[in-house]
């Protein structure tokens, strides 16, 4: 606001400066005019021109303004308050105000005031104004000091609650970062090392049985020890993987994954571990669009859980596991003959009994740009997870859907 308030003393004094040039007495009084006219004219330039730089340094020197409202006085004197120089008369005590506020609107107005009063006793008597004309831009003077400071004080009550703000900005998206990385860990656990340590568990419930019947089978027991000692270092695996995640300072650009073999592979494990026959479905993996890393483990986390799912809760007898693309869409369903979601059930019943499989998964979805449904789909009977990603989605870095109805189809 200084700035632009001293770019219109400036063009206020280029208007103002023949005039003064003109009637300024010969010798003396017309070098002491020229002075004035390259004093203010240069100062309100500078100003203007690089308030950055200049306007820390009128705000420590109060002085500075005092001499160039002191030449400026010269140019009223010769000009005459009827010009254009009285505007830069007023904007001296607004100026004051905006950077030294009211103390400094206060001097520079009753100084200004004093120097217009003083020009106007000065004047000749043909040119003498009535005394309310004389008084007027004294007057305007005080209101302009006054509108400064007053200014002064409104902009930086807005700087105040601006900066408060920002803080408190900062502060919500770092709480919301936190929360993020809160729910993101709470997932990796649940779908990785929590699965994985509950197979441990019932491998080694699983062999302890088979320890202690009366003729315990050596080489039943071995195929359990080793299920066990692979579970084991599934688990560690998935661990490591987790602690490097969480340590790599700046991820760099994802690469494609096998997302397609190493979905396939799961898939048999997954087969092989629970008994649960698993079909999969679709084109060779040259026929499928490949996936960034991110997207890659968003995908093979939804589907292990659907999988998870089937088995533990659905008393399905078969999965199939399909994945092709659809116009500009890639559609990956997991399909059980099972029993099927109870009627009614919501995200939030799931989360106050502890079951967080299914949010998990519609926050990986979300995550990945992705849209899941679950219901039936267009099946007699089971559960439908299907999983609906646009052909070129960029990861979310939080997730922006909503989790809706998980029995409904646009869960």
């Amino acid at each position: 606001m200084c700035r632009q308030v001293f770019g219109f003393r400036l063009a206020m004094i280029a208007l103002a400066a023949p005039a003064a040039l003109l009637n300024a007495a010969p010798g003396l009084g017309a070098r002491l005019v020229g002075a004035a006219v390259v004093v203010t004219f240069m100062m309100s330039y500078v100003l203007f021109r690089d308030w950055a730089r200049f306007g820390p340094l009128l705000l420590r020197h109060p002085s500075l303004l005092a001499v160039d409202t002191l030449f400026g006085s010269f140019l009223l004197v010769s000009a005459g308050p009827d010009t254009t120089l009285a505007y830069v008369s007023v904007c001296t005590p607004l100026v004051a105000g905006l950077v030294y506020g009211w103390r400094g609107a206060a001097c520079f107005a009753s100084l200004q005031s004093l120097i217009l009063l003083l020009v106007h006793a000065t004047l000749k008597a043909d040119r003498h104004a009535p005394v309310a004309e004389a008084l007027l831009l004294p007057g305007l003077c005080v209101i302009a000091g006054a509108m400064g400071s007053t200014l002064r004080n409104l902009m930086l009550r807005f700087g105040a609650a601006t900066q408060a703000l920002t803080t408190v900005q900062a502060r919500l998206a770092a709480a919301e970062a936190v929360s993020a990385e809160r729910a993101r860990l709470a997932r990796e656990m649940h779908d990785s090392v929590a699965k994985t340590l509950y197979g441990v568990a019932l491998a080694a419930d699983g062999l302890a049985a088979t320890a202690s019947t009366d003729a315990p089978d050596p080489d039943r027991i071995r195929q359990q020890a080793e299920l066990v000692s692979r579970s084991a270092r599934r688990a560690a695996a998935e661990s490591r993987e987790l602690l490097t995640d969480l340590r790599r300072e700046q991820p760099g650009r994802a690469e494609e994954t096998t997302a397609w073999r190493e979905l396939r592979a799961r898939a048999a494990d997954f087969g092989a571990r629970t008994g649960l026959p698993v079909h999969c479905h679709w084109p060779v993996p040259a026929g499928l669009p490949p996936l960034p890393a991110t997207t890659g483990r968003h995908v093979l986390a939804i589907v292990a859980e659907a999988l998870e799912n089937a088995h533990r809760h659905a008393s399905a007898t078969r999965v199939d596991v399909r994945a092709a693309v659809h116009g500009d869409l890639l559609r990956i369903t997991v399909h059980d003959d099972g029993t099927g979601l109870p009627p009614g059930t919501t995200l939030e019943d799931l989360r106050t009994s502890g079951h967080f499989g299914l949010l998990g998964m519609v926050e990986r979805a979300a995550r990945a740009g992705a849209r899941l449904r679950v219901g039936r789909g267009g099946h007699a009977r089971g559960t439908e997870v299907r999983l609906e990603l646009p052909l070129g989605a960029r990861p979310a870095t939080a997730p922006t859907d909503r989790p809706a109805h998980p029995s409904s189809p646009d869960a």
